[in-house]
């Protein structure tokens, strides 16, 4: 299936009316009263979902970092839905689709091969993509409320849209909901897109991923998208402890609750400055002949 870059159909399928409709309401702002109190009922939202996001779309459905209970398991999938960004079993199974081919040409939205735009939103409005290979998520879809939730994945946004409306009046639509929303859009985004164009590289992976400090305040630890290219499966993408992960922080608080468990630890190895698979320690290709003769045991003539 050939990747598209930006085409008008993302501007004209009634799929997408939704996805366009929520970001021009966001202009209602500019003609109603302003209170500072709806920014931070707006700032709480998107990182109340982005959390869910992060720690469940991502850390558990996605790469299984750690383990929980069945209810649990189903409260996550519910609140990480919340941020209407389809249903749980769509989104892990094009993630995983997304490591396994990782900035090659199946890659479903790599910047390097569908440019910014399709990486970034245009890939999600795609009716290219509007399924999902159920043989990449088959360890959740033997639970039928995933598969329930996951084929009616509008019914958690709306929930969360009414709720919020109800208990903070029409700021609640507007602030909390609508510019919210659009915002963890595109906060979720830039992973797909920034993440693999702006940003240093510690670890040598065969793709453009990088770690970035300040997506990975805007996405509560995913910003570390080079730390966790190198390894998926851990539980926390900020290997050091100078490096931020949110949401790191808050599945150990839930581990101490005993909600869930078993968070899977960076191996050690991979934090040691002299791993090889640190960028500095590799030699660069036009170093080689070089390193390799200065190696080679003198020859001894007879």
């Amino acid at each position: 299936m050939s990747l598209k870059k930006y085409i008008p159909y993302q501007l004209t399928q009634n799929s997408t009316l939704l996805f366009w409709g929520i970001h021009l309401s966001c202009f209602i702002a500019f003609f109603i009263d302003f209170h500072w109190w709806y920014v931070g009922l707006a700032v709480g939202s998107y990182y109340l979902r982005m959390f869910f996001i992060t720690g469940a779309y991502h850390r558990y459905f996605s790469h299984k970092t750690y383990e929980t209970s069945r209810w649990f398991q189903f409260f996550l999938a519910f609140m990480a839905m919340t941020s209407s960004q389809k249903g749980v079993l769509w989104w892990a199974s094009h993630h995983r689709h997304h490591h396994a081919h990782s900035d090659l040409e199946g890659d479903i939205h790599s910047p390097k091969y569908g440019g910014f735009w399709h990486s970034h939103a245009g890939w999600v409005l795609s009716p290219d993509y509007k399924q999902h290979n159920e043989a990449l998520i088959r360890d959740f879809m033997k639970f039928p409320e995933l598969v329930f939730l996951n084929k009616y994945w509008q019914i958690a946004p709306v929930t969360y849209a009414i709720a919020i409306t109800l208990i903070f009046g029409w700021p609640g639509l507007l602030w909390g909901f609508a510019i919210a929303t659009t915002f963890l859009w595109h906060g979720t985004f830039t992973i797909n897109s920034l993440s693999h164009t702006w940003g240093k590289r510690r670890y040598s992976t065969t793709d453009t991923s990088r770690n970035n400090f300040i997506l990975s305040l805007v996405t509560l630890g995913e910003g570390w998208h080079n730390n966790h290219h190198r390894f998926q499966a851990s539980a926390r993408n900020g290997f050091f402890w100078y490096e931020i992960d949110i949401t790191y922080y808050g599945l150990k608080v839930l581990s101490w609750l005993g909600l869930i468990w078993k968070l899977r630890p960076v191996p050690k190895d991979l934090m040691d400055p002299n791993n090889k698979t640190w960028i500095k320690n590799q030699v660069p290709v036009e170093e080689v002949p070089k390193v390799i003769s200065e190696k080679q045991p003198e020859t001894v003539l007879s």
